[in-house]
């Protein structure tokens, strides 16, 4: 299983990002299935403005099931903000957030990123150990 980031969102439905053909290149290679979270895709719409090409493509590829979503319910919300505390110094928003609490629920490191100084500052709890991403990607 690979997480993704609203990066490669991004740059897979936007062929004017720059990241565009290493993040299509990348997503070929992988045989693992996708999950990304609400609030990655809520911004990956709202940069891609929701009347875009890039977010109808975006539509067309959950739809298809390209990927599926991790739903976090109330329970999660403490865990988010205890993060976003934690990692303020680094400025993780709710979407990076629920990727490291996705992370930690579906006992994943694989996360599919543009951001790989984020990803690489960030650790998923596992018990009393704490574990680094694997940053897969562009």
């Amino acid at each position: 299983m690979i997480l993704v980031d609203t990066g490669p969102l991004l740059a897979l439905f936007d062929p004017a990002d720059a990241w565009h053909s290493r993040s299509v290149a990348t997503l070929k290679k992988f045989t693992a299935p996708l999950v990304t979270t609400v609030p990655v895709l809520t911004e990956a719409f709202h940069l891609l403005t929701p009347a875009s090409i890039g977010a109808h493509a975006l539509m067309e590829f959950m739809d298809g099931g390209g990927m599926s979503v991790f739903y976090m319910g109330d329970d999660s919300l403490p865990r988010a903000f205890e993060l976003m505390y934690q990692y303020a110094d680094h400025e993780m928003d709710f979407a990076d957030a629920s990727l490291v609490l996705a992370a930690e629920r579906l006992r994943t490191r694989r996360v599919f990123s543009v951001a790989r100084k984020d990803f690489a500052t960030y650790r998923i709890k596992r018990g009393h150990r704490l574990l680094a991403f694997e940053v897969v990607g562009p």
